[in-house]
């Protein structure tokens, strides 16, 4: 199946979900363009690892809906990549770091196929991509914190998405790794790609984002292409007197 090349890569429409009593996001609106970073950006507890998961049907939401190039999630599930938190994972897994990678590939062989050559071809050159292939045969258990995003992301570059979904990228990660991300960020987008990131460093938000958004306690404080919406009132108004200067 093909997917639009025209219109939104994604439109939520007031997204509202609750843990438990507690309310987190509160009637969120979000549109992104193809062919952007959007970068997702609050303090802690502002809802952002939620909206991304809320989108995706990862959590049930008390109101709202997503659509992904103007159709439904089921319809277009094989053209979004999900990379989660390092937290989210059992690293104790007994696994190298080839089949993990691999594991990115069974989402388009259905129930009854194995990877074959073309699928372990597109793990391979996924590791390559995030010089990573030197680690093929590790456990996963003994790799560190940027090793793992590493792992996380050529697992979901296997996959081949147009949109990518990335929760906390750069966390733990060390300035090889980093670099690294953002390069294949950029690579995608250039590609016409889309990627939106739940971010925390406001100081590279200009850098490695094209557009923004700003949540405070579930909501949008803020919400377009960084250049306008990215200002230090807007910023001060999402982290009050925490802000930091970008």
């Amino acid at each position: 199946m093909t997917i639009s090349t025209t219109g939104p890569a994604v439109v939520a429409t007031n997204i509202s979900v609750a843990y438990r009593v507690d309310p987190v996001l509160r009637g969120v609106n979000v549109e992104v363009p193809q062919g952007v970073v959007m970068g997702i950006v609050g303090p802690n507890g502002s809802g952002k690892s939620t909206l991304l998961k809320s989108m995706l049907g990862l959590i049930p939401t008390l109101s709202g809906h997503t659509e992904f190039f103007g159709q439904q999630l089921g319809a277009v599930r094989n053209h979004i990549g999900y990379m989660p938190q390092q937290t989210s994972v059992d690293w104790d897994f007994p696994t190298t770091v080839a089949d993990v990678v691999l594991m990115g590939t069974y989402g388009r062989l259905g129930w009854f196929r194995r990877p074959g050559k073309a699928e372990k071809q597109r793990a391979a050159d996924a590791m390559e991509q995030t010089g990573i292939t030197n680690l093929a045969d590790r456990q996963i258990g003994q790799l560190s914190g940027g090793q793992r995003q590493r792992v996380f992301l050529s697992r979901t570059l296997a996959q081949q998405p147009d949109l990518y979904f990335m929760d906390e990228p750069f966390q733990g990660v060390d300035a090889y790794s980093q670099q690294t991300i953002v390069d294949v960020m950029h690579r995608l987008r250039g590609e016409g790609k889309t990627i939106i990131l739940v971010h925390h460093d406001l100081k590279t938000v200009p850098d490695y984002c094209d557009q923004v958004t700003m949540l405070n306690t579930g909501r949008v404080v803020s919400s377009g292409p960084v250049g306008s919406h990215f200002t230090e009132d807007l910023i001060r108004i999402a982290y009050g007197l925490e802000a930091q200067r970008p």
